[in-house]
């Protein structure tokens, strides 16, 4: 089969492998569209330590062809979306069954764009922060995969005021179509909010941007973290600092979670999933790349140029 390797030159490159037999557990997927993500950066620049040459991609949309022991046959022919610990960028790929769900309401391209970005969305609202009625929420990285369908989820479950930070004043028309009462970009943060304080902050910038972020927050209210995209520095936080205003810092890493619980994870998804097939979540495709350009993509994303979802056409 044809696939896309990461080789230890930390570039990507077409090759001819062997096509993958499904385990215990797992369902073999021939790929028609597989989701970009942020993981894709951080795998190329070497943050998990997996061995090299690898295939990389971790969100693929596609048909299942075959099925690992303890698998019901019947998924045979479903139209699925799955999530992946690596494999995506090939013509199949292995899954575990419990991460791939069902899709034949949502095309392929649309399908692999729900990758892990829908269900970290709404975990992220849902059951980390647990937005309540007319809480108010800010939201980074407001023009990305996850600050876009964040704040749809965050309507969805009854928010107030919401405000979204972007990383360039291109950004903030296409944020704003999203549903938030008030974008900023990055560098009017925090001053231009004056005095306002928010009950739930979303966080997966890390650094200085952090720390104003705790300080943003109003009493009771929680920040979830969950990336570095600015940097990998630690940021010390004080407790008791935090139990003053009843404040909480919370972390949410799907992919351990996909590791630990992978029920839970399953759960949210199907939650997730059947919002966007109702029509009352958007995933928003806004580029789509050939298998041989996928440097160019990762690059984009790497230097913060890429809002919406990117997907990767395989078949």
């Amino acid at each position: 089969m044809k696939a896309v390797v990461l080789d230890t030159d930390d570039q990507f490159h077409l090759a001819d492998l062997p096509e993958p037999v499904p385990g215990p557990g797992e369902v073999a997927i021939a790929v028609a569209f597989a989701g970009i993500q942020y993981g894709d950066v951080l795998v190329r620049g070497g943050h998990f330590p997996l061995p090299r040459p690898f295939v990389p991609g971790f969100e693929a949309a596609g048909r299942v062809i075959a099925v690992g022991d303890g698998v019901d046959p019947g998924r045979i022919g479903q139209q699925v979306t799955a999530l992946t610990s690596g494999g995506a960028y090939a013509e199949v790929v292995l899954a575990p069954d419990v991460l791939a769900f069902e899709a034949a309401g949502l095309d392929p391209r649309t399908a692999a764009g729900f990758g892990w970005i829908t269900p970290t969305a709404y975990d992220l609202v849902n059951t980390v922060a647990r937005v309540r009625s007319g809480e108010s929420v800010l939201i980074h990285a407001a023009a990305g995969g996850v600050g876009s369908l964040a704040v749809q989820f965050a309507k969805a479950a009854g928010a107030g005021t919401t405000v979204g930070v972007v990383g360039n004043a291109g950004q903030t028309g296409y944020a704003a179509g999203f549903g938030f009462d008030r974008v900023l970009v990055s560098e009017e943060f925090p001053d231009a909010l004056d005095d306002q304080r928010f009950d739930v902050i979303l966080d997966p910038i890390g650094g200085p941007a952090r720390l104003a972020n705790l300080e943003r927050l109003a009493p009771h209210g929680r920040l979830a973290v969950y990336g570095n995209i600015a940097t990998f520095e630690p940021v010390q936080v004080s407790a008791n600092d935090l139990l003053m205003d009843g404040k909480s810092l919370l972390t949410y890493n799907s992919n351990l979670l996909s590791q630990t619980h992978p029920e839970r994870l399953a759960d949210s998804a199907r939650q997730a999933l059947r919002l966007v097939v109702d029509g009352q979540v958007s995933i928003d495709i806004t580029a789509e790349y050939e298998a041989a350009d996928l440097d160019t993509a990762v690059q984009r994303l790497a230097d913060g140029a890429v809002h919406g979802k990117s997907v990767l056409r395989i078949a």
